[in-house]
């Protein structure tokens, strides 16, 4: 016959699908109330069985609790099959087992012969052993361990949410993160609290396999002598073996679905299998193993102790610990192997380190012991460069020089020297902001960061100079000072090739779609990364680098192949950024304008092409310029301003990279860089 010819809802009766569930859940009811030939009675009592051996195995494969989500209704539906069986052998027993120890079908006979052996006695004794460990044991410890795991879960979830809700909003965590986190844990609730119900499905079955056997055997003796007519004694026999076979088969499993209950709730939140996490933990450590096998050799030798049993177990338990001893020791074995043993590649002796640290050994203590406010400090400047320029700065490494005086330090960055200082701890430095030298007892010297003159002070002096309006540092936050300005003037070298390419890779996914039409179509990540260096070596934060990238892109459109053109682009495109970290702390942009002599003066020396024009002018012409920049700038900075030079587009590199020569920290925008919603005010004239 066509299978299309069978109706519909026949058609989905396959495992897995409701129709399935739903017939099997009614079989059972109905297996309650009408008697089961014992045919179908011996195939009911091999699936009660199988089921609850693949329950168990299931639960010792289980890696976490909740990737059997579906076992609460596991244990409804097992704990029912076994008591529509226990009813349908009731029935059977109390009507035929007259006839013998076949009337109940073969599962109860072989249960009731082979494993009590024949004997009833031995039997009883067997199945109330078995039912005490089920109920007493077993059942009453998981059952109280789903219950206090209930009881916690459902006090830990508002903290739960709470910290799903706090990662959301710090962007730990992206929406749909919060979704899965949130949803698990309202499985975890669930889970815990319907293995508390669950629990109590165990304990009642027990409760109920020992009511049902006592009314078998009771009933059925009972029935055997009054009703057919049997002597009590071959009564108590028949009626003894079907009522302890039954309850074997009924128990066995019921015990096997108890202990995969036990498994499960013990688990907790820990991850992996059964067998992993014991053995994983109970041979974590050569030391418990090599006391389990001295104590098993002891046991060995007390007189009247068989030998054997026990100095097979001490030689597997002391070989396990030899093993795991020799697994630890070899690691730090080849850690302390000489270095002639295994010459480093070439390659680590040409690894060199952007950025490097190097003490003399008085200065050691900064950056070792109990309270290392150096390496704090550090920790402290990489987060803000991350936080104020767009990039992470590379580690920096720390590391002794004894060429170096004991109170002198040395800033390398990519192996060159970059700076140095002399520091006298445990004295603090005290500054005088005006540019004089504080007027206390104390070391003259420099401030190795910027060369004002300061003065080495006792720590007890600090609330004198701070009472004087000096900045007081200590030596630490003098060098993490130094540190910083030295990252400053260098970190358009810092970004690397494989540091802008984490950049475009770090960026969220709404701005993929942007780097995928920009690289490698219109230019590489090499182009890219000189654009960004361009700007860092200026001292303009790439942190909005999605606005970088439309720059780069809007350049490119417009043919624009030279870093500067591109840069000029990129450079208008952050006019609100540029503007805004012009204004400081102020309300205006305070600024100095170059004359319209000047202006001509620079585009007049302006030579070669347009895309790689170079600044030629007469040194008279450029030393009377730089004069005129220092004066201006000086004076500014007398009545407390800090302005930004500003000129036209074309001539804006040549005059920034004049004026970096002899004022690095000053900016030079062009007008097309000034925000037209800015305030601006100008300070001065060249």
């Amino acid at each position: 016959m066509n299978a299309l010819a069978f109706p519909g809802w026949l058609r989905r009766a396959q495992p897995g699908n409701d129709v399935t569930l739903a017939l099997g859940v009614v079989a059972l009811l109905v297996v309650l109330v009408v008697p089961l030939p014992t045919v179908l009675l011996d195939l009911g009592l091999a699936i009660s069985i199988t089921l609850s051996v693949l329950v168990l195995m299931t639960a010792l494969f289980l890696r976490r609790p909740l990737d059997f989500t579906s076992f609460p209704t596991l244990l409804l539906l097992t704990t029912l099959l076994r008591l529509a069986l226990n009813v349908a052998t009731t029935r059977i027993i109390l009507t035929h087992g007259a006839e013998g120890p076949q009337a109940a079908g073969h599962v109860v006979s072989a249960f009731g012969g082979f494993l009590m052996g024949g004997d009833v006695v031995v039997g009883l004794i067997v199945f109330a052993i078995l039912l005490v460990v089920n109920f007493m044991v077993i059942t009453k410890g998981s059952g109280r361990i789903a219950e206090v795991a209930a009881r916690f879960s459902l006090d830990a979830l508002p903290g739960k949410q709470m910290a799903i809700d706090a990662d959301l909003s710090s962007g730990l965590i992206d929406e749909g993160e919060a979704r899965r986190r949130r949803r698990e844990l309202e499985e975890e609730t669930g889970f815990y609290g319907a293995m508390d119900g669950a629990a109590k499905f165990v304990r009642g079955d027990a409760i109920a396999g020992l009511i049902i056997t006592a009314i078998n055997l009771l009933g059925g003796m009972a029935i055997g002598v009054a009703r057919h007519g049997m002597g009590f004694g071959d009564a108590a026999q028949t009626f003894s073996l079907l009522t302890v076979g039954d309850g074997l088969v009924s128990q066995i499993p019921a015990l096997l679905v108890s202990i995969a209950a036990g498994i499960v709730v013990t688990k907790g939140n820990t991850e992996g299998t059964a067998d992993q996490m014991l053995v994983g933990q109970l041979g974590a450590g050569p030391k418990p193993l090599a006391i389990a096998a001295g104590t098993a050799g002891v046991m060995a030798l007390l007189p009247g102790m068989p030998m054997l049993p026990f100095l097979a177990l001490a030689g597997a338990a002391g070989a396990a610990a030899w093993a795991k001893q020799k697994a630890i020791d070899a690691p730090a074995e080849a850690a302390a192997a000489p270095a002639a043993a295994a010459d480093p590649p070439i390659a680590e002796t040409l690894r060199i380190d952007l950025l490097r640290l190097e003490l003399g050994y008085g200065l050691l203590s900064l950056a070792a012991g109990d309270a290392p406010r150096l390496t704090e400090q550090i920790k402290g400047l990489r987060r803000s460069i991350a936080q104020e320029m767009g990039f992470v700065l590379p580690s920096v490494r720390i590391q002794d020089n004894l060429s170096l005086s004991p109170d002198t330090y040395a800033i390398r960055v990519k192996e060159i020297e970059a700076g140095r200082g002399r520091l006298r701890p445990p004295l603090v430095l005290a500054i005088d902001p005006a540019g004089g030298v504080p007027d206390l007892p104390g070391e003259r010297c420099n401030e190795p960061t910027f060369g004002l003159p300061a003065l080495w002070i006792e720590e007890a002096q600090r609330e004198d100079a701070l009472a004087r309006g000096c900045t007081v540092v200590d030596a630490a936050g003098v060098v993490a000072t130094h540190l910083t300005e030295m990252v400053r003037e260098n970190m358009a070298e810092l970004l690397s090739f494989a540091e802008t390419q984490k950049l475009l890779d770090d960026l969220p996914a709404e701005h993929r779609k942007l780097v995928a039409d920009l690289v490698p179509a219109m230019i590489g990540v090499g182009g890219i990364q000189r654009v960004l260096q361009a700007l860092l070596g200026e001292r303009v934060s790439i942190r909005d680098l999605p606005t970088i990238l439309e720059g780069i892109q809007e350049a490119s459109a417009a043919g624009a192949r030279s870093v500067p053109g591109i840069v000029a682009i990129v450079r208008a495109r952050l006019a609100r950024q540029l503007s805004d970290t012009a204004r400081g702390s102020g309300t205006h942009v305070p600024m100095v304008t170059l004359s319209a002599d000047w202006e001509v003066a620079f585009t007049e020396a302006l030579v070669g092409p347009p895309e790689e024009r170079q600044l030629a002018m007469a040194p008279s012409r450029l030393g009377e310029f730089m004069q005129r920049v220092k004066e201006v700038f000086d004076s500014a900075s007398a009545a407390g301003e800090h302005p930004v030079l500003v000129c036209s587009g074309p001539i804006r590199p040549h005059v920034r990279a004049i004026v970096e020569r002899f004022r690095p920290s000053t900016a030079v925008l062009a007008h097309t860089e000034i925000h037209p919603r800015a305030r601006i005010r100008t300070v001065g004239t060249i």
